[in-house]
């Protein structure tokens, strides 16, 4: 669920001024999965733009401290949501901790990296929201320690179903600052795509493991 609509708009223009969002159906890229898509996100970006990361965190933050009261810590997941989740902390003036994927193989072999005590109320960013697994595999380390999870919040989603529906069956409260419909409207009215493209890109979302290019 997004924030606001003025939010979503807005972050997605952010994202696509960057180039932290590029959008490319005719020459789809491959993800770690194998999938083709004609999108592409690195949220990442952002964090080099100071008047973006602002704006995103900034966002965030007063969501947070709108819905939540304390006392809570900030958790990120590694790596992608490390460095927005460090801003959202500092201007919140909470700990910071983030999760790993998985326990490190040597020193401490820790997963949960930062000061951490058991029991203790959690709010959760991530950057991005494809399947869901990766956010909630680190809802699951923090609740192997007895974590509360409040909720999580996201820069961006792809509004896959399946996503939806993990979020939904591991009881977390999902908030996202723009998500892909956002964004589609957004690149259509920036000119950045099609009318035709558009269809295209409506397609991919709707089946992503079998989606294929059309041809001219």
């Amino acid at each position: 669920m997004i924030i606001n609509e003025n939010v979503a708009t807005k972050t997605a223009l952010h994202l696509l001024q960057i180039n932290a969002i590029k959008l490319n159906p005719e020459n789809p890229f491959t993800w770690a999965s194998g999938w083709k898509s004609p999108i592409y996100c690195d949220n990442r970006i952002a964090l080099s733009f100071p008047k973006v990361r602002d704006f995103l965190s900034k966002v965030i933050s007063e969501k947070i401290k709108k819905d939540f009261e304390g006392p809570f810590i900030i958790a990120a997941v590694a790596t992608g949501a490390i460095g927005i989740g460090m801003l959202v902390a500092q201007k919140l003036d909470l700990p910071f901790i983030y999760v790993r994927p998985e326990p490190k193989k040597h020193g401490q072999k820790n997963q949960i990296e930062g000061q951490f005590k058991e029991g203790q109320r959690v709010v959760v960013i991530e950057d991005l929201i494809s399947t869901g697994k990766s956010s909630l595999n680190a809802v699951k380390a923090l609740r192997e320690r007895s974590a509360q999870i409040l909720g999580m919040m996201a820069l961006f989603t792809y509004q896959f179903s399946i996503a939806e529906e993990a979020f939904k069956k591991n009881n977390v409260k999902l908030q996202t600052l723009c998500d892909y419909s956002y964004l589609l409207s957004a690149a259509l009215n920036k000119r950045t795509i099609s009318e035709n493209q558009l269809e295209d890109l409506k397609t991919w979302r709707n089946n992503p493991s079998n989606w294929t290019p059309k041809e001219d």
